[in-house]
Order: C-alpha cells, then structure tokens, then sequence
C-alpha cells in the first residue's frame, strides 16, 4: 500500500484561529484557538499555551508551512518562536469571517461600553452615564473597535472621542458610607469594601460605622442598592467629591 507523503515542514491543524502580520516583506501567521485571541489581548487568558495550538511560526497555516529560521531571523531578528508568536499575537491581524468579526465586534464593544460606563462620570451631575448613552454616543460619533488593541486600549480611546461629543471625564467618585452594625454589620461592610478601590478612612459613631472610600464610578449603584438592601433603606450614602484621574494613572 502506498503512503501519502507529508512534507517535514508541514503542520496540519482544525478548528483554528490564525493571526497574520506581514513583517520584513513576508508573511507569518500563527494558530490559536477560537475565542482565545480577544482573551490573550485583554489579559483575561495569560498562559499562552492556552491561546496558540502550536509554538511554530507559519508561512501558511491553511497548507501547514511553518517558516524557516532564517526567515525568522531576518524578519524578528530572532529566532524564538514561541516570542516571535508573542509578537504576531499582540500586533497582527486576527484572520475570521464577516459574521465571526461581527460577533467579535460586538462583544468588544459591549465590553468597552461598560469599561467608560464603569470609568467616568457627568462632570455637570457627578454621575455616571448609563451604558445605553455611551453605547450611542460612540455610535454617533462613528467610534470603530479596533481588533488588533486590547479593551484597555480601545476604552481609552473611546473616552478620549467621546470628550468632543459630551461632557465627560475619568474619575473616581469619594463616599461616606454609613449603618448601623446591627444593620448588616461585619458581612455588610466586608462587602462594601470589596466593591471600593479604597477605604479612605473607618470610624465608629456609637452604633453607627461610616466608611469613606474611593470607587469607580460604575460601582456607585452597586454599593446604593447593596446598602438599601441590607439595612431596609436605613443606610446613608454621600458623595463628598470627584477626583479626577490624570491620563497617565492606572485605573483598570
């Protein structure tokens, strides 16, 4: 019986995602798995055997032709793979159909919505805009995801148009937050604390405790249902102050 021949430089694989960067005149391309890419970007999946099917550096996935080291070497300058897949992960183009790119775009949209909801504030209300406003403003303003950044990127260049279309602004919300002990005690403030980026300072007044803390905006109607809830409307929240976060501060 005669056997099919399969050249040595060829790796068949299925049910793949392949990410292209042209670079040095060439191009390569690596296989991931579906759904993995967007995670890898956003730093939601940080294994990376958990995003590429194989370490090799391809010229053709579709046909299974992995690149030569000396192709690599005069493009990346170097020849680790497993780096060089690092790089076409982060800076190429993720390679799917009309309706899959569709869907792609509509999760990061989705995602990015809620990040600015999440992020900012009406400077003239002090309060956070609802998802539904910023996913129409952006719409209107012609914001386009782009595939290639990660939803840190792509919200913070959201933010940055949508300043020319409404009042808006990065900041972070100051709270005093206060119940009585017998009102939830322990289990209500563990809570509490846990939705804030920073407990500010803690005092008891009697029976009552009073938090200041320093949140995201988009954490705002958290905390005021949480406290309603738990002590049947009998909680007090006082927004004290914006700060505004500077362009260069962490905030994600």
């Amino acid at each position: 019986m005669s056997k099919i021949f399969t050249p040595t430089n060829q790796i068949r694989l299925t049910n793949v995602a392949i990410v292209r960067l042209k670079k040095g005149g060439k191009r390569f391309e690596i296989a991931c798995y579906k759904n993995k890419v967007l995670s890898w970007r956003s730093n939601s999946e940080k294994d990376i055997d958990e995003v590429l099917q194989t370490h090799t550096v391809f010229t053709n996935v579709s046909k299974g032709q992995a690149a030569k080291k000396d192709e690599l070497q005069k493009a990346f300058n170097k020849t680790d793979e497993t780096e060089i897949c690092k790089e076409i992960l982060s800076k190429g183009e993720l390679q799917v159909s009309e309706k899959e790119r569709q869907s792609c775009l509509d999760t990061q949209l989705n995602s990015i919505v809620n990040s600015v909801a999440a992020l900012c504030v009406n400077p003239e209300t002090r309060r956070p805009y609802p998802a539904s406003i910023i996913e129409k403003s952006l719409k209107d303003a012609h914001f386009s995801v782009k595939m290639n950044r990660n939803t840190k990127q792509n919200t913070l260049e959201a933010i940055k148009i949508l300043k020319d279309h409404m009042p808006i602004e990065r900041s972070r919300m100051k709270l005093r937050v206060s119940f009585a002990g017998k009102e939830g005690g322990g289990k209500l403030k563990e809570s509490v604390v846990k939705l804030a980026n920073t407990v500010e300072h803690e005092e008891w007044d009697e029976a009552t405790l009073h938090l200041t803390l320093l949140i995201d905006p988009g954490q705002y109607r958290v905390i005021d249902e949480l406290v309603r809830n738990e002590t049947k409307g009998k909680g007090l929240l006082e927004l004290l102050e914006l700060k505004e976060v500077v362009e260069n501060e962490e905030v994600f």
